[in-house]
């Protein structure tokens, strides 16, 4: 006897330091005998908060079980000992105390329910708790939908059903009247039957009008309504009003006009521009711009039109209910100056034509003439003299020949003359010049709209060169008063006609840099010769 107390005193003290002794003598940890891991204790809050189809429970965990409580909440059902297979909240994990929302229930019914919580032992209940929720009231309980799609003459609402109350219910929909307060007696909607959320589709209603509206349900008990809503449809929509502008800027092939849409007829103006034709009336079938939409003026483009014709235009708006015009205007068309003579024949070179605007230019430089030396002034009345960039002939024939003023207007002042253009053809005026640079958009722009492109005659970069107009001007470079050539390659200089007062001349000089310099004076030197229709 006393020595089984002391093997048991052995056991109790090599257990108090986490060991144990086994029976073959050996020494074993029993950590995880002692303390096992277990589920988590859980008790399951009172029921309270209940209604006909929620209510509110709990529960409060006082111990993990050794491990950590991954799930939570309770479960429900109306049998007894409910499971996590049946209806469940989840509440988060951990332990100590939660709170979960019951819903969908149905009204005066039995339900049991307990807290549940999850570790990795498995799932543990708390003890169950017995409820009953309210008796349905008699008639059903809804809210109406807000109104949508609202037209003259059509709008779209509805309602939901929260319950259906002491019976199924047996019908449902909106019904609206021009009077509060309306009933299944006034107009109505026939959407089904059942709860919970339907649409509803109205119709045959009038323009202009306001309506009151409530989302109605009907049981064996009554009919019940939602909250009243107010809503009124749209007027009735009619072609909108516009007018035509006086038609501008028009030349050859293009012009300018626009409209002012001055009312919408009730709806959004969804097109507008104008649309033209060589017959009168023209309507958006024929030639036609898209310029945006809604009120107020708007500017529109006509182009791809041909020469010297008469067209109709009138501004049109388009809303739902059709497109309306406006006043119709008429124009013609410019023309052209160009009409037939892509190219000239000229002292044995052939010049190629470009119409700008209203105007028709030689494209190349005029290359007429005797050569001279660059240290000599062109005084031989008898001949055509022009210079050759460093006295070399091949310049000529790529940049065309460089003159002095008196050379070029053959010895008189009167602007626009023939000098040593070929017949019907001048020398341009300063006012002929303006008219091109404005044509172009000003002298700041018309340089790069009339200089070639690239960098095989222009030095690099040849910046803003677009060449638009189809000018095509090279860089010839100038002679100045001295005799000294320069600047060939980077600057293309050519004469105005126009003698300006105390006897000196104009000179138009488009530059490298794109901008035109219309007052340069160097009666003395030698520039290039266009030449412009008559």
């Amino acid at each position: 006897m006393k020595r089984k107390r002391n093997i048991f005193s052995l056991i109790l003290l090599l257990s108090g330091a986490g060991l144990l002794l086994s029976s073959s003598g050996c020494v074993k940890n029993c950590c995880n005998q002692l303390n096992p891991t277990t589920r988590p204790y859980v008790k399951t809050d009172s029921v309270t908060a209940i209604t006909q189809t929620t209510a509110k429970c709990g529960g409060k965990i006082t111990y993990d079980g050794g491990a950590p409580v991954t799930t939570r909440g309770v479960c429900w059902n109306t049998s007894q000992s409910p499971t996590i297979t049946n209806d469940t909240t989840l509440n988060g994990n951990g332990i100590g105390s939660f709170t979960s929302s019951i819903t969908g229930l149905i009204p005066d019914s039995v339900y049991f329910v307990r807290a549940f919580a999850i570790n990795s032992a498995g799932t543990a209940y708390g003890n169950e708790r017995i409820f009953v929720t309210l008796a349905a009231t008699g008639i059903p309980t809804l809210t109406t939908v807000q109104v949508t799609n609202i037209t003259q003459t059509t709008a779209t609402s509805g309602g939901t059903i929260t319950s259906n109350g002491s019976s199924p219910v047996t019908a449902r929909g909106v019904c609206w009247s021009i009077s509060a307060n309306p009933t299944t007696a006034n107009s109505k909607t026939s959407d089904g039957i059942g709860g919970g959320t339907f649409v509803s589709n109205l119709t045959g209603l009038g323009a202009g009008t306001t309506y009151y509206l409530r989302a109605y349900a009907t049981n064996n008990t009554g009919t019940a309504y939602g909250n009243e809503v107010i809503f009124t449809t749209l007027t009735n929509i009619t072609v909108p009003s516009v007018t035509t502008t006086a038609l501008s800027n028009i030349t050859q092939i293009t012009a300018t006009s626009g409209g002012d849409v001055t009312s919408d007829g009730g709806g959004p103006v969804t097109a507008r521009g104008i649309c033209w034709n060589t017959s009168p009336n023209p309507t958006t079938t024929d030639s036609h711009t898209t310029d945006g939409s809604g009120t107020g003026l708007f500017t529109s483009y006509l182009t791809g039109l041909t020469s010297n014709t008469l067209y109709y235009v009138s501004a049109y708006a388009t809303d739902s209910a059709g497109t309306a015009y406006g006043n119709q205007q008429s124009f013609t068309t410019l023309v052209l100056s160009c009409p037939g003579i892509p190219t000239i024949t000229y002292g044995g070179q052939v010049y190629n034509t470009v119409q700008i605007g209203t105007q028709c230019w030689m494209k190349e430089n005029l290359n007429i003439g005797t050569r001279i030396d660059g240290s000599q002034d062109q005084t031989n009345n008898g001949i055509i003299e022009k210079y050759c960039y460093n006295d070399n002939v091949s310049n000529c024939i790529v940049y065309g020949g460089l003159y002095q003023w008196d050379e070029m207007m053959q010895y008189t002042t009167a602007p626009g003359v023939q000098g040593i253009c070929p017949p019907v053809w001048h020398l341009p005026t300063d006012a002929e010049w303006a008219i091109l640079t404005t044509y172009l958009g000003g002298v700041n722009v018309a340089g790069g709209k009339l200089k070639e492109t690239g960098t095989i005659h222009w030095q690099s970069p040849n910046t803003g060169a677009t060449n638009e107009s189809g000018f095509t001007a090279l860089p010839g470079g100038y002679r100045d008063f001295v005799g000294v050539f320069l600047s060939i390659g980077g600057i293309g200089g050519w004469w105005s006609s126009t003698n300006h007062a105390l006897g000196s001349v104009n000179l138009e000089v488009f530059y490298g840099d794109d901008n035109a310099n219309p007052s340069e004076y160097r009666p003395k030197g030698g520039f290039s010769v266009p030449c412009v229709k008559d």
